[in-house]
C-alpha cells in the first residue's frame, strides 16, 4: 500500500487490474484503518478515473456472496449519497411506491457513512433484521415487492472500510461504489449522483456492463430529483433536463427537504411520507424519485402515466401496505 500510495501522491493512477487488485487486498483485510484512510483521502483531492472505479467494481463483484433472488426485471434505486443535504431517506421510500405500483425492487443498502440516515439505519429503525439468507430474501420479494440486500453481508471490501468511512464522516470514492455492486447485478436501476462528472462515469459504466440504468442528478447538488431545481435525467440512449413544472409537481425549498438530526428523526420523517402525512415538498419529491424508477422499468409509460402511478402508490396506502408487509417479513 506504501508503493501504491506513493505513486497516487505523484498524480498517477492505477489500472483497471491495479485497482482489482487493491480491492481484492482490502476486502482481505490487508491494510490497516491508517493506511484506508490515506487511500480513501487521495480520490478526495483528484477525481477517479473509469478504469479505477471499473477495477473497483470488479473486486467487489468477483468477492461478493452471489445471490439469486429469480426476478431478472426487479430494479434497483440508489442514490450515492455524499452530497452533504442530509435529506431524509428518499431513495428508501421511493422503493415502496414503485412496489405499491405492483413493480419489484432489490434494494442495496448500508448505514449512512457520510449522512445521519443510510436504508440500513431507517429499516433497522423499524425492527427490519437484515439477512443473506436467500429464501427469505426471496419471499420478501415476492409478498412484499422489495427485498433489502444490506451490504455488508454480501461485499466483505465494504464491510472492511465501514468504521474508517465512518469515522471520517465525508464523502469517499466508496459512495460511488455501492450503487454500482449490487450482488443481483440487477439490469435495472435508477441512480442519484451528486455532480454531473460522476453522471458521465456512470453512463460510461452503464453502457459498457449493458445496464439498463437511469442516471438522475439536481443542478444544485442532490444526487436524487430533489424538485429544489433543474434536474437532468440521463439514460444509455438519451439527456434529458426537467424541472418540478414538466412533472406537474410543486418547486420545493432545501429546508423542506431536511431529514433530522438523528435517524430517529428520519424514521419519522420517512413514516409520515408513507403514512400521507407529509409535507407536499416531501411527498411530491418521493413520487418523482418513484416515477423514474417507474420509467426505467417501463419507458412507454411516459412521463405523465408514471407520475400518476406513482401518486396513487402513495396516496392510497398501497405504498404504506408494500411496507407494512415487508417489516413483518423481515423483523
Amino acid at each position: 500500500m506504501n508503493k501504491i500510495l506513493s505513486s497516487l501522491f505523484e498524480h498517477k493512477s492505477l489500472t483497471r487490474e491495479e485497482a482489482r487488485d487493491v480491492m481484492l487486498n482490502i476486502a482481505d483485510g490487508k491494510y490497516n484503518d491508517n493506511q484506508l484512510s490515506a487511500f480513501m483521502t487521495v480520490y478526495l483531492m483528484r477525481s477517479i478515473t473509469p478504469e479505477e472505479l471499473t477495477g473497483f467494481r470488479d473486486a467487489i463483484l468477483q468477492r461478493r456472496v452471489e445471490i439469486d433472488l429469480g426476478e431478472p426485471n426487479a430494479l434497483d434505486i440508489v442514490g450515492t449519497g455524499g452530497d452533504g443535504k442530509n435529506t431524509f431517506n428518499i431513495s428508501t421510500a421511493s422503493c415502496f411506491v414503485v412496489a405499491g405500483a405492483g413493480r419489484k425492487v432489490v434494494k442495496h443498502g448500508n448505514y449512512g457513512a457520510s449522512s445521519v440516515s443510510g436504508a440500513s439505519n431507517v429499516l433497522e429503525q423499524h425492527g427490519v433484521k437484515f439477512t443473506s439468507d436467500q429464501d427469505r430474501l426471496r419471499r420478501s420479494l415476492e409478498e412484499s415487492g422489495v427485498a433489502f440486500l444490506h451490504a455488508p453481508f454480501f461485499s466483505p471490501a465494504l464491510k472492511s472500510v465501514g468504521p474508517v468511512r465512518r469515522s471520517l464522516k465525508m464523502r469517499t470514492f466508496f459512495n460511488m461504489l455501492g450503487p454500482l455492486v449490487n450482488p443481483t447485478l440487477p439490469k435495472n436501476q435508477l441512480l442519484g449522483v451528486y455532480n454531473l462528472k460522476l453522471m458521465r462515469l456512470y453512463r460510461y459504466i452503464a453502457q459498457n456492463e449493458g445496464i439498463n440504468c437511469t442516471i438522475v442528478h439536481s443542478l444544485d447538488g442532490y444526487d436524487e430529483i430533489s424538485l429544489t431545481s433543474p434536474f437532468k435525467v440521463v439514460t444509455t440512449e438519451s439527456e434529458r433536463l426537467l424541472d418540478a413544472e414538466a412533472l406537474g409537481l410543486t418547486w420545493c425549498y432545501p429546508e423542506e427537504l431536511y431529514g433530522g438530526d438523528t435517524v430517529e428523526a428520519a424514521a419519522k420523517v420517512f413514516d409520515e411520507v408513507l403514512n400521507g402525512e407529509a409535507s407536499e415538498a416531501k411527498h411530491d419529491c418521493v413520487v418523482a424519485n418513484a416515477a423514474f424508477g417507474l420509467l426505467t422499468l417501463e419507458p412507454e409509460l411516459g412521463i405523465e402515466r408514471a407520475v400518476k402511478e406513482a401518486r396513487e402508490s402513495l396516496d392510497s396506502g398501497a405504498a404504506l401496505d408494500r411496507f407494512r408487509k415487508f417489516v413483518e417479513l423481515n423483523s
